[in-house]
């Protein structure tokens, strides 16, 4: 099926001011109806939620609307979708609330193949409650991160279990329905870092069998928070600190405070603009009688389709340049490719990158662990992340700059 790519980019501003962006795995760029839709909430009637007023009502369709939302986009019950600042903080605070029950000799796993924000929040909160931390190690020849590795190192004491859906770093996706099944049958939880994830495939909770998964809307379109969704019934039985006056209700006991309506209207309309993204890719409209649900579905099945093609583009272009190494390399993985250069320096290339107006960034992009386990240190290596807007003619470009910088 055709993907009409630039009927898509005509819907994102910041692609006509010349920079070409291969850093999506940051955060993607915004299209204009999510800033429309910020705009119209933060400048129309508002109030605290309510169902009196207009304004007290657009409050409280945000937040409704939101829910629902990111609902449809994860597979999940709107009653256990939680807002946060960011999924590190969201992290950070159940982090703490779950390691409330944690004692000496529990055990909680970690793998080497995260984002900082899926380690250091357990092993902090490990340490405070004198639990012991074991590590898994994805295969850095590979990068695979097979469900035996974590089967190995699972016994009757492992509380909980925290993974990632796929690396920022070298975008492998580990098969979380199997380490679901292994961590369940141990008697443990599991978390899941979906942040890397969520924007390159369409998510089913259901199927992935993750007790927590947390994602950020900022990588998908969205404006900058963070997201977890959850079984209602779990997060019942926990307890945050909270005001003695505020809601003690699923979800809204674990978002402090007055929530930003404008921010929860833009993950709405980012939700919607990716349920609308086969629409502007076939050019054929869909039929009002489908769900968002399954336009979701459709859609994003269309867009990683394109993506993973321009992998294979980006990747056969790079097997033939002389001292370039992509550290890319498991069968199942987004469209995020990690490059390292022979006696260059990644950085070099991203500032040679830079002064031909392409925005490839470099480092270890905080999945420190996984950078160190690859051999790169702290340095890492120059990471081009595809999203939806990119195109064919822009791999070719990409490709010829750095033809030139490892030919110069």
């Amino acid at each position: 099926m055709t993907y009409d790519v630039e009927s898509i980019r005509a819907h994102f501003p910041a692609l006509s001011a010349g920079t070409v962006h291969f850093d999506s795995p940051g955060g993607t760029q915004t299209p204009l109806g999510v800033g429309q839709a910020i705009l119209e909430t933060l400048t129309g009637p508002l109030s605290i939620r309510g169902r009196r007023s207009l304004s007290e009502r657009n409050a409280d369709d945000a937040v409704t609307g939101f829910r629902s939302a990111m609902a449809d986009l994860l597979g999940a019950d709107p009653h256990g979708i939680v807002y946060g600042r960011s999924a590190t903080q969201l992290t950070y605070d159940f982090s703490r609330h779950l390691s409330l029950d944690w004692a000496p000799g529990d055990e909680i796993v970690v793998s080497r193949l995260d984002h900082d924000a899926n380690i250091r929040p357990w092993l902090q909160a490990a340490d405070r409650a004198g639990a012991t931390v074991v590590w898994v190690d994805f295969d850095p020849e590979t990068g695979e991160l097979p469900a035996s590795a974590v089967a190995a190192v699972l016994t009757d004491r492992t509380r909980l279990v925290a993974v990632t859906a796929a690396s920022n770093l070298i975008g492998t996706r580990p098969p979380i329905a199997e380490i679901a099944a292994v961590v369940h049958e141990a008697g443990a939880l599991l978390f899941v870092d979906g942040v890397h994830y969520v924007p390159h495939t369409f998510v089913d909770l259901a199927v992935l069998g993750a007790d927590f998964f947390v994602c950020s809307p900022y990588k998908f379109f969205g404006p900058h928070c963070g997201v977890l969704a959850a079984d209602p019934a779990l997060l019942a039985g926990i307890h945050p600190d909270k005001l003695l006056p505020s809601t003690d209700v699923v979800p809204e006991r674990f978002e402090l405070g007055t929530l930003p309506y404008e921010t929860l209207a833009g993950v709405s309309a980012a939700v919607d603009f990716l349920a609308g993204l086969g629409a502007l890719a076939t050019g054929v409209a869909a039929r009002p009688s489908i769900s968002r649900r399954a336009l979701l579905r459709s859609s994003l099945k269309l867009a990683e389709a394109h993506e993973d093609s321009l992998r294979d583009r980006l990747e056969s272009g790079l097997a033939a340049l002389p001292g370039v190494t992509v550290y890319s390399r498991a069968v199942e993985r987004t469209p995020t490719v990690l490059v390292g250069f022979a006696g260059r320096s990644a950085a070099d290339a991203t500032e040679f990158l830079f002064e031909r107006g392409i925005l490839a960034p470099s480092g270890s992009f905080y999945a420190l662990e996984a950078s160190r386990h690859l051999g790169l240190g702290e340095a890492g290596a120059l990471r081009i992340g595809l999203a939806p807007y990119s195109t064919p003619g822009e791999i070719d470009v990409l490709l010829a700059a750095i033809t030139d910088f490892v030919l110069r």
